[in-house]
């Protein structure tokens, strides 16, 4: 039994630090350092898909009423965005605090993980039900251009054709 909580203590005691670590440095990877905001860009595939759609609403033959109506979910996702970010972050630093002592309380701790998981899927779930008015929004067609443009926008690069032997 004592083996077995050691080595959960252990196991938490280097795991947390480093996910913190990894946290960390994916948020400099997508350019977030301490005090930055997300660019649009940045967001997310779903932000992207939404400020795609009003970026190229000619291309994809969005009327002025469809724009209208998406403007406001966009920018209401914008500060949710915002948000969620603040909020892991302050997560994340309590989560630090706790552990910064030696024997630090693995119950408050425990409590602070689950919080963290609690805001990706409460975000998860609120950016799902965004994009599914989104699609409302849309026609089928207007859909169909959307998914065309998508993969273009995302710097998704098509397979390198094969040259061939001469």
């Amino acid at each position: 039994m004592k083996k077995m909580v050691l080595s959960l203590l252990l196991t938490v005691v280097f795991a947390v630090p480093a996910f913190s670590e990894m946290m960390d440095m994916s948020m400099k990877k997508r350019g977030v350092e301490h005090g930055q905001m997300m660019g649009m860009g940045d967001m997310d595939k779903m932000g992207d898909m939404m400020g795609m759609c009003i970026e190229h609403a000619e291309e994809m033959g969005l009327t002025e009423n469809q724009i209208m109506k998406m403007k406001p979910l966009h920018r209401e996702m914008q500060k949710k965005q915002a948000r969620f970010i603040a909020d892991l972050k302050i997560a994340e630093i309590e989560l630090m605090e706790i552990m910064e002592v030696k024997d630090f309380d693995l119950e408050k701790a425990s409590a602070v993980v689950k919080n963290i998981a609690d805001i990706k899927t409460a975000h998860h779930l609120e950016k799902l039900k965004v994009m599914k008015e989104m699609r409302t929004i849309m026609t089928d067609e207007q859909f169909m251009k959307m998914k065309k443009m998508m993969p273009m926008k995302m710097g998704v690069k098509k397979p390198a054709k094969r040259m061939m032997k001469k």
